[in-house]
């Protein structure tokens, strides 16, 4: 990528950020927990356990999880393995009935892009189990760890780049598990210990987005990640910081009456 193309990208980001922060209260968070799509050898695509959706502005969180729908159910947990494909589209058809009512809202997510993981891995899953899923714009998608980053760079964290982001943060990580913690997880049917992680996720993603937003977001990301080495980068950096851009034309305009004292 040339370094006008990459500053092009930063600021776009950037204007993007911004907008969907001056309209937070129609910005949702979207995190979900699933089967480890690592261990699968069935060729069966991976269960989805839980989905957290969380308001940008208020905190407001809808969650939807197996265990409570086997809950409301009575299923006894020990039967929630028997039962999975009815509990989980009975999860899904209360998921897809909020989105159906917040189509209109912008939706942030980490990383959600494809069938491993993501929008199209929650379709493919609901279509699998009967239902018909209802199809969210991609204009209405925000992947968050792109926006970070088109913002820093690759070398902004090192990989796992939410946990590391997190802890570089100092964010409360309670019920944060990582991937093979929530692999286990679903394997040893601990559903409210996955459910909780997917919380705290949703939850972290936010305040992930409020700290990118208001400039306070730490990261390991130096000038030349940010803006890469060359005039335009250069040029590109003054535009953006406003007292280095006035300082640097106060600098020539003294340096233009100096030449011109030396004339008289």
């Amino acid at each position: 990528m040339t370094p006008l193309r990459r500053i092009k990208k930063r600021n776009s980001a950037i204007k993007r950020i911004a907008e969907l922060d001056q309209h937070a209260e129609t910005c949702v968070v979207i995190h979900y927990s699933c089967e480890s799509f690592y261990d699968k050898t069935d060729g069966k695509t991976p269960r989805v356990t839980s989905i957290a959706v969380r308001n940008l502005a208020s905190g407001q969180t809808e969650s939807f999880s197996i265990h409570k729908i086997a809950e409301q159910r009575k299923v006894d947990f020990a039967n929630i393995e028997q039962n999975y494909d009815a509990l989980e589209k009975e999860m899904l058809d209360e998921f897809y009935g909020h989105l159906s009512k917040t189509k209109h809202c912008t939706w942030i997510h980490w990383n959600m892009r494809d069938i491993n993981y993501g929008f199209p891995a929650i379709e493919h899953r609901y279509k699998v189990l009967g239902g018909v899923p209802v199809e969210l714009p991609e204009e209405r998608k925000f992947d968050l760890a792109r926006a970070l980053i088109d913002v820093f760079g690759v070398k902004y964290i090192s990989h796992p780049r939410l946990e590391n982001l997190v802890n570089l943060n100092k964010m409360t990580a309670k019920d944060f598990l990582v991937g093979k913690a929530e692999a286990d997880a679903f394997t040893n049917k601990e559903f409210v210990k996955l459910h909780q992680s997917t919380l705290r996720k949703a939850d972290i993603m936010a305040n992930i987005f409020e700290r990118l937003s208001d400039g306070s977001i730490k990261t390991n990301a130096k000038w030349k990640d940010i803006y890469g080495l060359s005039m335009e980068s250069v040029v590109g950096y003054i535009k953006q910081h406003w007292i280095i851009s006035a300082l640097s034309t106060i600098s020539v305009i003294i340096g233009f009456v100096a030449k011109l004292q030396g004339f008289f």
